[in-house]
């Protein structure tokens, strides 16, 4: 039991702490998973939303905490009920998500690993066993260190999870897994690559035919002869492949400039999912870098889902020389994890990246 115990105990702790890990390096992505949570087409507690980044912050670092706990032993009895608290209440939501379709991707490892909810219920099922293995034999959960060891090292570690955390949001985060990344290309992003797989899909044709109803399976061409179709249902075998970048969009009132914008030598980017909740000291900060750009050549333009109004009052507010153009909100968040942020590009390859509050760092 004592030797089951240890390797569920390395098998767990190293587990969390890695996926703690992920999502501190970008708890900003993380609150925007917590909001698709509470929205009203999945948990329907919209009340939580405006604490999204706070609860996102709060659940990542204890989930690092708590794997860090484990593997040096330290207070194990708080240690394995938090865990087990935790893995119950993500083994619930998973298996909500998955049941009723309400989530395609549950943000368990961030952009680092996309999993469907079903395959979440099922890795949450398998940590559910061995935590539960520890839940028996938490009296095997010996301290790897002296008690004064112990003490320093669950409040190292607690210091550094809180700085890291800070960190990133003041930064950006220090991985990228996303397909907006510095060294991407998004025209290549949005394409398909020539090995794609297509989905293969059945359809199952309900008709009737002298007066008889039928069904018939096919890919799609139906019956060669019928009276009448009542309906057709489609059953998914595989799923296709699609591109790393689907919704990105560059968009006027009168047309579509994504690929004129994309075959621009040199873009500047100025990135606002919102106008209303902008940084007020970093939409200060794009005055001066917009005009520097400019002056070395570069073409200077903003993102945004905001309104036609309110881009109109940024411009004014700030005398920003920048043409705000329209995108997603979702995509824009995908793109910088920072409100404003400045994406830097050479003929749609991201070359630079920065957060408002290192627009300095740039260079042109």
């Amino acid at each position: 039991m004592k030797f089951i115990v240890n390797i569920s105990r390395i098998f767990v702790g190293a587990l969390f702490i890695f996926s703690g890990f992920i999502k501190l390096n970008d708890p900003l992505g993380f609150s925007y998973k917590l909001q698709e949570y509470f929205s009203y087409d999945v948990l329907d507690l919209p009340v939580f939303i405006p604490y999204a980044l706070g609860l996102s912050i709060f659940v990542v670092v204890f989930e690092v905490i708590l794997g860090v706990f484990l593997l040096i032993g330290y207070k194990p009895k708080f240690t394995v009920w938090s865990l087990l608290g935790m893995i119950v209440f993500f083994t619930f939501l998973t298996f909500y998500a998955a049941y009723f379709d309400k989530v395609k991707d549950c943000g368990c490892f961030g952009d680092f690993l996309k999993l469907t909810p079903w395959q979440s219920f099922g890795k949450d099922l398998i940590l559910l066993f061995f935590i539960l293995i520890l839940f028996v034999g938490q009296k095997h959960i010996k301290p790897m260190l002296s008690k004064f060891g112990l003490t320093v090292s669950a409040l190292l570690s607690f210091i550094v999870c809180l700085w890291f955390g800070y960190h990133v949001l003041m930064h950006l985060p220090l991985f990228d897994f996303r397909a907006y990344k510095i060294g991407d290309n998004l025209q290549e992003n949005m394409k398909l690559p020539a090995d794609a797989k297509d989905a293969i899909i059945d359809y199952n044709w309900t008709y009737t035919l002298d007066g008889k109803e039928n069904v018939i399976t096919d890919r799609g061409r139906g019956p060669k002869t019928y009276d009448k179709i009542i309906g057709v249902e489609t059953i998914t075998v595989q799923e296709g492949d699609v591109p790393k970048i689907q919704d990105f969009s560059i968009e006027s009132e009168d047309e579509d400039l994504t690929q004129q914008f994309l075959e621009t030598e040199k873009l500047v980017m100025i990135v606002s999912y919102n106008l209303d909740k902008a940084e007020a000291d970093g939409l200060a900060k794009m005055k001066a870098m917009a005009d520097e750009a400019k002056k070395k050549g570069y073409t200077v333009i903003g993102l945004t889902a905001s309104g036609t109004d309110k881009k109109k009052e940024i411009q004014d507010a700030y005398d920003l020389d920048a043409e705000f153009y329209l995108c997603d909100e979702k995509v824009l968040k995908t793109i910088v994890r920072a409100n404003p942020g400045v994406v830097v590009f050479e003929k749609g390859k991201v070359t630079q990246k920065a957060h408002w509050n290192d627009i300095d760092d740039l260079e042109f």
